[in-house]
């Protein structure tokens, strides 16, 4: 589960960062301030996504308040544009993923400590 979250939401943290970006950029060149505000706060939430994706690896518990964190960021700029609602769940989608791939973990680290534990017992 630690790999399908990383690879899915490294590669949409970029389709969002380069998404709000292409939209930050038209709405400053038309001179649209408000629209261009939410696009720089979809980068950085494009980019959020995108580094929860890389700790969702190793530490998919970092990635969970990174992923919300990005959600949160996202739903600031939804009022002027509005895919970032849908970038904001799918953030939290990636948060929950984290979460299930951060027990799952825990839960072979506790197995292997008491596999362990029982081996040294026995002999």
């Amino acid at each position: 589960m630690k790999i399908a979250t990383g690879i899915i939401a490294m590669m949409l943290g970029l389709v969002a960062l380069l998404q709000s970006c292409t939209v930050g950029t038209a709405s400053h060149l038309i001179g649209d301030q408000a629209s261009s505000d939410a696009g720089a706060a979809g980068v950085i939430a494009g980019f959020l996504i995108f580094v929860g994706g890389a700790f969702a690896f190793g530490l998919p518990s970092v990635s969970v308040f990174v992923f919300v964190a990005a959600g949160l960021l996202a739903l600031t700029g939804a009022a002027d544009f509005p895919d970032l609602q849908i970038w904001a769940v799918i953030s939290v989608i990636f948060a929950g993923m984290a979460v299930v791939g951060w027990r799952s973990d825990r839960k072979k680290k506790k197995m292997a400590a008491s596999a362990a534990g029982r081996a040294e017992e026995g002999a």
